[in-house]
């Protein structure tokens, strides 16, 4: 594996060049180190996590240092991918607030950029946080941040005047600093043209092929999330169903006492064992006596 670290410039180089980017959405250590091993380019530590890993009903709930914890996690196992920390709800409500959370990614979690999600409304975001010195990435269209505003997770821009907004967004976003733009659940003919006005890179998660890379969260392309599969999804495996059939077949082997064989057990000498029943305290006595 080519182990020479991912960095911003690789990422324009990428998009100038016409070679598509990858990225991951994956928030633990087994899981990133087969990540950096397949070569990803990319890996999200999304806010996703909440849902996939911990069980919430949305993303809102998880903490900065839920976040901080899974972060480390994953930037422990990388050595090529470039990791992108998610600024969960609440933690940029303001600008001192964003470049101070931004830096505790940077400085306690090893991150290589934050992510940020909103239109033009997060440009003053934005802005702080690259003037601090920390690249930012950005994330239109479907945002699941807002999702009480939007009504739900269903894809966005699909009239003319919410297109233009998402549009106008991606300038937006670009002119504040961000360096690279998640583009979620927007029709396929929107997002071409937002990586074509753009001169960052862009990240589609379900906005189709026009985009300068593609993401997905590892979890959905895994099948181990069971609540639900957005419709832009590709399976690449069924490991619920592994998993599950794996541990029932321990279930029953522990019962029906086929676990453990002699193949899973250790051994003492027997010289050894002797020595060692002769050596111990009587039983209800006290060694300390």
């Amino acid at each position: 594996m080519d182990e020479q670290k991912i960095t911003v410039l690789d990422l324009q180089r990428m998009k100038t060049k016409g070679r598509k980017i990858t990225m991951l959405s994956i928030n633990d250590y087994p899981m990133a180190l087969l990540g950096d091993r397949a070569e990803l380019d990319t890996i999200l530590v999304g806010d996703s996590l909440a849902m996939t890993v911990l069980g919430y009903e949305t993303t809102i709930p998880v903490t900065m240092e839920e976040m901080l914890h899974h972060t480390r996690a994953v930037t422990r196992a990388v050595r090529r991918a470039f990791v992108v920390g998610d600024m969960p709800f609440m933690s940029n409500a303001n600008e001192t607030d964003a470049v101070a959370n931004a830096g505790r990614f940077m400085k306690e979690a090893g991150t290589d950029a934050v992510k940020v999600e909103g239109g033009r409304d997060a440009a003053p975001i934005v802005r702080a946080i690259d003037h601090a010195g920390i690249p930012v990435v950005g994330h239109l269209g479907l945002t699941p941040q807002h999702i009480s505003k939007l009504g739900g997770f269903k894809a966005q821009g699909r009239e003319a005047a919410a297109a233009k907004r998402i549009i106008d967004d991606a300038v937006a976003i670009q002119d504040a600093g961000a360096f690279l733009i998640i583009v979620e659940c927007v029709p396929d003919e929107v997002s071409k043209i937002i990586t074509e006005r753009l001169t960052v890179p862009t990240i589609g998660y379900g906005a189709g092929a026009h985009c300068d890379g593609q993401g997905l969260v590892a979890h959905d392309i895994l099948g181990m999330f069971e609540r639900f599969t957005p419709r832009f999804v590709k399976k690449y495996a069924d490991l619920s169903a592994d998993i599950s059939h794996a541990f029932e077949a321990y279930v029953r082997e522990v019962k029906d006492g086929s676990f453990p064989t002699e193949d899973h057990a250790f051994h003492i000498k027997a010289e050894e064992l002797t020595q060692a029943i002769r050596n111990a305290s009587p039983e209800g006595c006290d060694p300390r006596a």
